[in-house]
């Protein structure tokens, strides 16, 4: 995280989407929370900051609990993933990785310039479509953005932030549910 990235209006989603990446003590440190801590206070959101601090920074056994529930809820768990990343299993009548709404993300990303980097990246993958939000905004192309989240990630991401919160009780994802959701709502 850089000081550019945090004053510019993609600054939240370039964090947000750090936040869903799989917790690493490299980014899961004491900047981190500050920006988490000024966020949280400044919009009043939530009275937990300062014990999300305590327990995840600098604490091997927090980062291995959010190890653990990251896996558990968006990579591997038995018999299923709770809750799949990706847009496709929510807007897609058959709920697999790569459908419609898969290959609509990888056009939209095109139209406007972006190509995926990796080869193996899944386009409609919650981590990618917050860069691509903050890319947009980087870029000035506010409307793109909003035309973005309106007609697809408003569209998905209430279904799995209901599967994220009836999986988990971890104050580490419903804050971060709760602020992708205050930053991506549709403005009155």
């Amino acid at each position: 995280m850089t000081n550019s990235k945090t004053r510019t209006p993609a600054a939240l989603y370039y964090f947000l989407a750090q936040s869903f990446r799989y917790p690493e003590q490299a980014w899961l440190c004491e900047p981190y929370f500050d920006l988490l801590d000024s966020i949280v206070q400044n919009l009043d959101l939530n009275n937990d900051a300062l014990w999300l601090r305590q327990s995840y920074c600098a604490n091997q056994e927090g980062l291995e609990i959010l190890q653990i529930e990251h896996t558990r809820l968006f990579i591997n768990a038995h018999p299923a993933v709770i809750a799949p990343p990706y847009s496709s299993v929510y807007l897609d009548q058959e709920g697999n990785l790569f459908g419609p709404s898969a290959v609509w993300v990888r056009k939209f990303y095109q139209q406007h310039g972006f190509e995926l980097s990796g080869e193996g990246d899944i386009p409609d993958h919650l981590v990618l479509e917050l860069d691509f939000i903050a890319l947009l905004l980087d870029e000035g192309l506010y409307d793109e953005a909003e035309q973005f989240l309106n007609e697809h990630f408003r569209k998905w991401f209430p279904l799995f932030k209901k599967r994220v919160l009836s999986g988990s009780t971890n104050k580490f994802y419903y804050t971060l549910l709760t602020l992708v959701d205050f930053f991506t709502q549709e403005e009155p």
